[in-house]
């Protein structure tokens, strides 16, 4: 699975929490719950993924683009 995600706020994420957006997805590949996000009308489909990285639970907010995930 290929994941897309912004440079910037991926090294402002890994300075602030020490988490990488790059490793997004071992999160998937582990045990993680996902959910639609339904909360409002955002224009396109998003999902919440809970999930575990580095023994962290960790909450990923990301859309479908083609193939890969934003």
């Amino acid at each position: 699975m290929q994941i897309i995600f912004d440079i910037a706020k991926r090294d402002i994420t890994f300075l602030k929490r020490g988490l990488d957006f790059r490793d997004a997805g071992l999160v998937f590949a582990g045990r993680h719950l996902t959910l639609e996000d339904c909360r409002q009308d955002y224009g396109e489909t998003r999902y919440i993924t809970v999930g575990v990285l580095s023994e962290r639970m960790v909450v990923l907010v990301w859309t479908p683009r083609g193939a890969a995930r934003r």
